[in-house]
């Protein structure tokens, strides 16, 4: 008898809404996360609660009315969960049951792992969709199910699908999406991956070494395959040898950062504003950390990062889209749901 196989994909989640009360809650939930700001619990609490959730909470509540303005009023990241979601049952033709949750806010951890508690599945994959692993948002999701299937009675077999940034299938499905663009009609490509606190990739290493001694920016070894700063360099390695971009003609950079601690370098935004002071005229940016388009991609490069580069000299900064909800990337998670299968 084949196992009941119930497979739950994950990313990390929207307000229901753009107002300042719902921003304020999803911001909440989201920063008092240990594996995302990693501080005394104390500290966190009034860092969070105390500071940036009233002071941010406004600000941050503008830009999702943008957002969810693009979405024809949803957030684009939930709208392209659910379509994905609807795409691999179609393809996964019932080899397995599939859901979909998001870390923080809604559709909640809790209420889907509770309908597949009810299932009564032989075996539940997890599959959070972050290509490189990181601490505050793969490693904050395993952490979540543990905690959530650790309270059941009956735990079934449970298997995590983990990075994929050097799968060349998900590889393949940027470089498909990647084909509307002329990579030779632009001055520069930049390879954006969202930031992370140095801090955070320094704790990967067993031995108490810090990251700068591993050499990431050149490849990955038994050491540092669970840095995130390594998989990031990494995948930018693979897709500029898949797609002929020659090293001189891209950057990797990190976006996103938050607070005054050193996040890892160089900056999006710095590096932005360098190239168009330096005469780079057209840019396009890939984003492979994100699989699908929100405030990040949409706002923060296509809008933000648009405006300080034209306005240091740059003339036209493209965005490629995300895998989000296209054919080829639906089509790519089935097969490695039935890897694990």
């Amino acid at each position: 008898m084949s196992k009941k196989t119930g497979v739950l994909i994950v990313n990390l989640g929207t307000p229901d809404s753009p107002s300042t009360s719902d921003v304020k809650k999803y911001l909440s939930e989201f920063l008092n996360d240990p594996r995302v700001i990693d501080i005394n619990p104390l500290g966190r609490k009034i860092l969070v609660n105390g500071i940036i959730v009233p002071t941010r909470g406004p600000k941050s509540a503008k830009e999702y009315k943008k957002l969810f303005k693009i979405g024809n009023g949803a957030s684009p990241l939930l709208t392209y969960g659910e379509n994905l979601l609807k795409l691999v049952r179609e393809i996964g033709h019932q080899q397995f049951d599939v859901e979909l949750a998001m870390r923080y806010g809604n559709p909640s951890m809790d209420s889907v792992l509770e309908k597949m508690r009810l299932a009564n599945y032989d075996q539940i994959i997890l599959f959070p969709l972050y290509p490189q692993y990181a601490s505050a948002t793969t490693g904050s999701i395993i952490e979540k199910a543990f905690k959530i299937i650790s309270r059941w009675w009956v735990i079934p077999e449970i298997k995590i699908i983990g990075q994929f940034y050097d799968d060349y299938r998900y590889l393949s499905c940027i470089k498909h999406i990647a084909s509307s663009f002329n990579l030779n009609d632009y001055d520069h490509i930049l390879f954006s991956y969202h930031g992370v606190p140095e801090r955070h990739v320094n704790k990967v290493y067993l031995d108490g070494t810090p990251c700068k001694d591993h050499h990431c920016e050149e490849e990955v070894n038994h050491d540092n395959k669970m840095c995130y700063k390594a998989t990031c360099y990494a995948t930018t390695a693979h897709l500029t040898k898949m797609l002929n971009i020659p090293e001189d003609k891209y950057t990797t950079t990190f976006q996103s950062r938050l607070g005054k601690d050193p996040w890892l370098e160089p900056y999006t935004d710095q590096t932005v504003e360098g190239l168009a002071k330096k005469g780079i005229k057209k840019m396009l940016v890939f984003s492979p950390a994100f699989v699908a388009d929100c405030l990040e991609t949409i706002l923060e490069i296509s809008e933000e990062n648009q405006e300080i580069f034209i306005e240091n000299g740059g003339e036209k900064l493209d965005l490629v889209p995300a895998l989000n909800d296209s054919e080829v990337w639906a089509k790519c998670v089935v097969k490695i749901i039935q890897d694990y299968i």
